[in-house]
Order: C-alpha cells, then structure tokens, then sequence
C-alpha cells in the first residue's frame, strides 16, 4: 500500500527501471532515498545513540536552527507531528473555544482536526477550479464576527494565492496560519518578493511524515515564525507548559520532536533542494507525455512565475478512475486519491452542518482526482511505463 496513498496494488511485477522493460512503480520509494543517504543516516542516529540524548536533545536544536535559516525565518520549534504543529500554531495566536477558522474544504483531516482542538470551529470554503487550493473569491463571504484565522494550504505542494489572503487577513484583522504540511522548500514570488512558504503569514505548521518532501523516518512536526512571542508560546506548549524545567506557566502537552528524527531530517534537508527539483522534472515529463489525452485534466503549470510546484503529490484528473486505477494495478503500478471523501461529508465532522452539494468543486474533484507516482528516484522508464499505461487505458 502507498505510504501516503488510498490504493492498495495488487501484482508482482519485476521492479525494472530501463526504458524499454515495464516496472513495478511504487507509490513512493523510501528504500531508494534511504540507500542514498545511508552513511550519512547512520551516522546521525549513531550520533544521537552515542550521547543518548534523546528527548529534546542537541539534534533537535540543530534541526530548528538549520530549518528556520532553511526557510527564512526567526524561529523553528520542533513538535510531534504535522498535526500538532497546526494544532500549536493555532493554541498559540489564541485561538480558543467559540472561535471560527476558515479553511478549504479539500485538504487532509488534520488541518481540521487541528482547529477543533483548540474548541475553535472549522468554516470551509470551496476550492479554485485550478489550483485546488482555496478560492479567495469565496473567503469574505464566510467570515463572521467570530473568525479570528485563516489556514490556507499549500496543497499537493502548490502555494496558495497569499498576497490576496494576507490583504484579506488584514483587512479583518485575522491572522495566516499557514498549513504547509505538503510544500517544504516551495516558493512564492508575491508582492515581498521571493519568500518560501512559511513565511508568509503569522505562523507556519510543517509535517516530516515519512512520505513528504522533506520525512523523518517516523512522525515529526515543526512551527516556524517570525514572532518571538509566539515562538515562546509554541515552545511551551509542545513541553508541558513549561519554560523552566518543572515550573508550568501554562497547561501544555507532550509534543517534542524526537531526536533521532531530528537527526534523519538534517541529513536530508540537505538534499531537499536537489530533490524538489528532481519532482518539478518528473512533473513536466508526466504532463508532456499525458498531454493531449482529452480523458485527463493535468496540473495547472500557468503561475509557474508566481511561485515554485515542489510536487510532493502529482495529481491528474481522470474520467472512469476505479477502471483506470484497475488497470494500472494490473501493471504494477501503485496509485492514490488524495483525497476521496471531502471533510464535510466525513462523519466526523457531521456537526459542523455541511451536506452534499455544500462545495461542488471539492466534491466534483473527489471523484477525478488520482495520484501518481512521484518520487525523486523515480526512473525514466518507470514514468514512461505509467503515461504508456494510462494512455493504453484509454485507447490512446
């Protein structure tokens, strides 16, 4: 099954990577990446074994510093989990119980989860047609006069429209907590200049769940920000309340980046440049080769001058997807749906008093959207093998 992926692929295909010789195509491949970086990999954990220093220890301090300087920010502080990253980011600017906080309606669970965490509710709006991510045109019609934040995600690695949320931030007085669980490394080039994401709000959440651009090699999170009162806030919280060890300002909770993820992450935040390049060429091929296929709606590649795609997820839109992802599991190929249920129509989420119907473009693109491979080892003849596939599929 796809580590990040809805698709389990049956067959057993050979893994071949020539040109002209099929493939079995995993979803993503951690093996590949982990064989690169072995020694250095090793030696970070070895490091961390060696001073046994595993709870909040100097691998951890590292990693913030090289991540915030990474990013272009003041501070980092590392948590548990993308989840609570944006679980913290919103305790921290004071979003609280009887609060609203908008978002998109097509994003993972989390970004929700997060803010009914804080007692806070969750208003979603529908998506842009051609980004996925949220449609800004949409964004003042839900705000109340208890909506105190705005999440914009940076979904599948695509930045969201920020100079238009931040004008709209400002103008009511919100604060940006940007969701950036899928874009490490993206760029936006707005009316600052070239910012990477994460520095264009008041806070940022980032998670290194295994499969992401930038993975641990377990659950990992981590905040950003520019501010040293919510950084301070941040770093409480993720430790008990505490400042000072055994003296809690304030009921926190445990949420510390593990060491020894701290220490996998600095070895590839090394790589990670290099890698998002590798994922922005492994795109275009995807898009050339499946280009002119009326079957098949591709990315928007439009506003590649307003901000980078770092592709953590190459996602088309398909016609009969359920027999195209058949077919492509025949072949050996492994594919996702991210995401097929739309939040709103999730159980979970029932109280929040949305129906069928509520966001058509999210629940239109739930039923289109897949998943392919995409990875940086991704070989020549493994894509060639997928476009061949999906283009056989449908009689191309």
């Amino acid at each position: 099954m796809s580590i990040t992926g809805s698709s389990a692929c049956k067959g057993d295909v050979e893994v071949k990577t020539t040109e002209t010789e099929k493939s079995k195509v995993p979803f993503v491949d951690l093996k590949a990446q982990y064989a690169e970086i072995k020694e250095e990999v090793d030696g970070g954990i070895k490091g961390v074994l060696d001073r046994c220093d595993f709870i909040l220890g100097e691998s951890v301090k590292a990693f913030e510093k090289e991540f915030a300087a990474y990013c272009g920010a003041q501070y980092c502080v590392g948590v548990a989990s993308g989840t609570e990253a944006l679980h913290l980011s919103l305790k921290a600017v004071g979003i609280k119980e009887g609060d609203e906080v908008i978002t998109q309606a097509n994003t993972f669970i989390a970004t929700l989860l997060a803010v009914s965490y804080t007692g806070a509710a969750p208003v979603l709006v529908d998506i842009d047609p051609e980004t996925y991510n949220i449609d800004t045109n949409k964004i003042e019609a839900a705000i109340t006069g208890q909506t105190k934040a705005i999440v914009p995600v940076h979904l599948y690695g695509r930045p969201a429209a920020m100079d238009e949320i931040r004008d709209i931030a400002a103008r009511h007085k919100l604060f940006v907590v940007e969701d950036a669980c899928q874009a490490h490394g993206a760029y936006y080039y707005g009316d600052s200049g070239a910012q990477r994401v994460g520095t264009l709000g008041d806070i940022a959440a980032f998670s290194f769940y295994p499969g992401k651009n930038l993975g641990a090699y377990g659950d990992g999170g981590a905040v950003i920000t520019d501010s040293n009162e919510i950084f301070e806030q941040v770093r409480m919280l993720r430790d008990y309340g505490q400042k000072v060890k055994y003296h809690h300002v304030m009921k926190g909770y445990n949420s510390r980046l593990d060491t020894i993820q701290a220490a996998v992450l600095s070895v590839k935040l090394r790589y990670l440049d290099r890698w998002n390049e590798l994922r922005a060429a492994h795109a275009k091929r995807y898009a050339e080769s499946l280009s002119g296929v009326p079957e098949i709606a591709l990315p928007d590649f439009n506003a590649s001058k307003k901000l980078s795609h770092v592709f953590h997820l190459f996602v088309i839109r398909v016609r009969n997807r359920a027999g195209l992802m058949e077919h492509l599991c025949d072949e050996g190929i492994t594919t996702g749906i991210h995401y097929p249920v739309p939040n709103h129509l999730q159980k979970a989420f029932i109280d929040l008093g949305y129906k069928a119907g509520s966001f058509p473009m999210t629940e239109k693109y739930a039923d289109e959207i897949l998943s392919l491979p995409m990875f940086p080892e991704l070989k020549y003849g493994q894509m060639k093998h997928v476009a061949e596939t999906i283009k056989g599929f449908y009689g191309k």
